[in-house]
Protein backbone atom coordinates (compact mmCIF):
# COMPACT_ATOMS: atom_id res chain seq x y z
CA UNK A 1 0.00 0.00 0.00
CA UNK A 2 1.36 3.40 -0.97
CA UNK A 3 1.57 5.84 1.95
CA UNK A 4 1.31 9.60 1.55
CA UNK A 5 2.64 11.85 4.29
CA UNK A 6 0.66 15.08 4.52
CA UNK A 7 2.10 18.09 6.31
CA UNK A 8 -0.40 20.87 7.00
CA UNK A 9 -1.76 23.31 9.53
CA UNK A 10 -3.30 22.50 12.89
CA UNK A 11 -5.59 25.44 12.06
CA UNK A 12 -7.94 25.97 9.13
CA UNK A 13 -6.54 29.37 8.20
CA UNK A 14 -8.60 32.21 6.75
CA UNK A 15 -9.13 30.90 3.22
CA UNK A 16 -11.97 28.36 3.08
CA UNK A 17 -10.41 26.88 -0.08
CA UNK A 18 -7.68 25.35 2.09
CA UNK A 19 -10.22 23.34 4.09
CA UNK A 20 -11.94 22.22 0.89
CA UNK A 21 -8.58 21.10 -0.54
CA UNK A 22 -7.67 19.23 2.66
CA UNK A 23 -10.93 17.29 2.50
CA UNK A 24 -10.56 16.62 -1.22
CA UNK A 25 -6.99 15.38 -0.69
CA UNK A 26 -8.16 12.99 2.03
CA UNK A 27 -10.95 11.64 -0.17
CA UNK A 28 -8.53 11.22 -3.09
CA UNK A 29 -5.92 9.40 -1.01
CA UNK A 30 -8.57 6.93 0.17
CA UNK A 31 -10.03 6.56 -3.34
CA UNK A 32 -6.59 5.48 -4.62
CA UNK A 33 -6.33 2.86 -1.87
CA UNK A 34 -3.40 4.72 -0.34
CA UNK A 35 -2.72 5.28 3.37
CA UNK A 36 -2.54 8.72 4.98
CA UNK A 37 0.44 9.37 7.24
CA UNK A 38 0.07 12.58 9.24
CA UNK A 39 0.51 14.29 12.59
CA UNK A 40 -2.47 12.57 14.32
CA UNK A 41 -4.25 15.80 15.24
CA UNK A 42 -8.02 16.22 15.02
CA UNK A 43 -7.88 19.99 14.52
CA UNK A 44 -7.41 22.31 11.55
CA UNK A 45 -6.45 21.00 8.14
CA UNK A 46 -4.86 17.95 9.82
CA UNK A 47 -8.17 16.82 11.22
CA UNK A 48 -9.98 17.53 7.96
CA UNK A 49 -7.61 15.38 5.91
CA UNK A 50 -7.82 12.47 8.37
CA UNK A 51 -11.59 12.56 8.77
CA UNK A 52 -12.01 12.68 4.99
CA UNK A 53 -9.80 9.62 4.55
CA UNK A 54 -11.78 7.78 7.24
CA UNK A 55 -15.19 8.69 5.81
CA UNK A 56 -14.00 7.43 2.41
CA UNK A 57 -12.93 4.12 3.99
CA UNK A 58 -9.18 4.71 3.85
CA UNK A 59 -6.31 3.82 6.17
CA UNK A 60 -4.78 6.38 8.55
CA UNK A 61 -1.42 6.35 10.33
CA UNK A 62 -1.07 9.17 12.86
CA UNK A 63 1.99 10.17 14.87
CA UNK A 64 1.87 12.68 17.72
CA UNK A 65 4.25 13.63 20.54
CA UNK A 66 2.93 13.43 24.09
CA UNK A 67 3.13 17.20 24.61
CA UNK A 68 0.71 17.84 21.72
CA UNK A 69 -1.94 15.28 22.67
CA UNK A 70 -4.15 17.94 24.24
CA UNK A 71 -3.31 20.93 22.03
CA UNK A 72 -3.80 19.10 18.74
CA UNK A 73 -6.53 16.83 20.15
CA UNK A 74 -4.83 13.51 19.42
CA UNK A 75 -7.13 11.52 17.13
CA UNK A 76 -7.17 8.04 18.65
CA UNK A 77 -9.63 6.39 16.24
CA UNK A 78 -7.01 5.99 13.50
CA UNK A 79 -5.94 2.74 11.85
CA UNK A 80 -2.55 3.22 13.54
CA UNK A 81 -1.87 5.73 16.32
CA UNK A 82 1.71 6.30 17.50
CA UNK A 83 2.70 8.51 20.43
CA UNK A 84 6.30 9.72 20.50
CA UNK A 85 8.33 11.54 23.14
CA UNK A 86 9.58 14.36 20.90
CA UNK A 87 8.82 16.31 17.74
CA UNK A 88 12.01 14.91 16.19
CA UNK A 89 10.75 11.36 16.70
CA UNK A 90 7.35 12.32 15.30
CA UNK A 91 8.85 13.69 12.10
CA UNK A 92 11.14 10.68 11.68
CA UNK A 93 8.35 8.13 12.18
CA UNK A 94 6.05 9.98 9.79
CA UNK A 95 8.66 10.28 7.08
CA UNK A 96 9.96 6.73 7.42
CA UNK A 97 6.42 5.39 6.96
CA UNK A 98 5.70 7.37 3.78
CA UNK A 99 6.44 7.00 0.10
CA UNK A 100 5.81 10.66 -0.77
CA UNK A 101 5.12 14.00 0.91
CA UNK A 102 2.33 16.47 0.14
CA UNK A 103 2.44 19.88 1.82
CA UNK A 104 -0.87 21.70 2.29
CA UNK A 105 -0.98 25.25 3.68
CA UNK A 106 0.25 25.60 7.22
CA UNK A 107 2.46 27.61 9.54
CA UNK A 108 5.86 27.28 11.18
CA UNK A 109 5.50 23.56 11.94
CA UNK A 110 4.55 22.79 8.35
CA UNK A 111 7.50 24.83 7.09
CA UNK A 112 9.81 23.00 9.50
CA UNK A 113 8.63 19.64 8.20
CA UNK A 114 8.92 20.76 4.57
CA UNK A 115 12.43 22.14 4.93
CA UNK A 116 13.63 19.07 6.80
CA UNK A 117 12.55 16.66 4.04
CA UNK A 118 13.84 19.04 1.37
CA UNK A 119 17.23 19.21 3.11
CA UNK A 120 17.34 15.42 3.42
CA UNK A 121 16.58 15.14 -0.30
CA UNK A 122 19.28 17.70 -1.12
CA UNK A 123 21.75 15.63 0.90
CA UNK A 124 20.80 12.46 -0.97
CA UNK A 125 19.16 10.78 2.01
CA UNK A 126 15.96 9.95 0.09
CA UNK A 127 14.34 10.11 -3.32
CA UNK A 128 10.72 10.59 -2.23
CA UNK A 129 8.55 13.08 -4.12
CA UNK A 130 7.84 16.37 -2.33
CA UNK A 131 4.73 18.20 -3.55
CA UNK A 132 3.61 21.67 -2.49
CA UNK A 133 -0.17 21.85 -2.85
CA UNK A 134 -0.33 25.53 -3.79
CA UNK A 135 -4.01 26.24 -3.23
CA UNK A 136 -4.85 29.80 -4.24
CA UNK A 137 -1.15 30.63 -4.53
CA UNK A 138 -0.54 30.10 -0.81
CA UNK A 139 3.01 28.82 -1.39
CA UNK A 140 3.95 31.42 -4.04
CA UNK A 141 6.21 33.38 -1.62
CA UNK A 142 7.95 30.14 -0.57
CA UNK A 143 8.48 29.10 -4.19
CA UNK A 144 9.90 32.55 -4.95
CA UNK A 145 12.23 32.22 -1.96
CA UNK A 146 13.47 28.83 -3.14
CA UNK A 147 14.12 30.32 -6.59
CA UNK A 148 15.96 33.21 -4.92
CA UNK A 149 18.15 30.83 -2.89
CA UNK A 150 19.14 29.06 -6.12
CA UNK A 151 19.66 32.35 -8.02
CA UNK A 152 21.91 33.64 -5.23
CA UNK A 153 24.05 30.52 -5.39
CA UNK A 154 23.14 29.00 -2.00
CA UNK A 155 21.69 25.88 -3.59
CA UNK A 156 21.95 24.15 -6.92
CA UNK A 157 19.08 24.04 -9.40
CA UNK A 158 18.47 20.43 -8.38
CA UNK A 159 17.29 21.58 -4.95
CA UNK A 160 14.48 23.57 -6.55
CA UNK A 161 13.71 20.67 -8.88
CA UNK A 162 13.14 18.39 -5.87
CA UNK A 163 9.95 20.35 -5.12
CA UNK A 164 6.97 19.78 -7.39
CA UNK A 165 4.13 22.29 -7.29
CA UNK A 166 0.47 21.38 -7.79
CA UNK A 167 -2.25 24.01 -8.17
CA UNK A 168 -5.02 21.69 -6.99
CA UNK A 169 -5.73 18.22 -5.63
CA UNK A 170 -6.19 16.52 -9.03
CA UNK A 171 -2.78 17.81 -10.15
CA UNK A 172 -1.19 16.61 -6.88
CA UNK A 173 -2.75 13.17 -7.32
CA UNK A 174 -1.46 13.04 -10.90
CA UNK A 175 2.06 13.82 -9.65
CA UNK A 176 1.75 11.10 -7.00
CA UNK A 177 0.57 8.49 -9.51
Amino acid sequence: MKSICVYCGARDGRNAAHAVAAEALGQSIAAQGWRLVYGAGDVGLMGRVARSVQVAGGQTFGVIPTHLMELEVGKRDLTAFVVTETMHERKKVMFMNADAVVVLPGGAGTLDEFFEVLTWRQLGLHQKPIILLNIGGYWDPLIAMLDHVVAEGFAGKATRDFVQVARDVPEAMSLLA
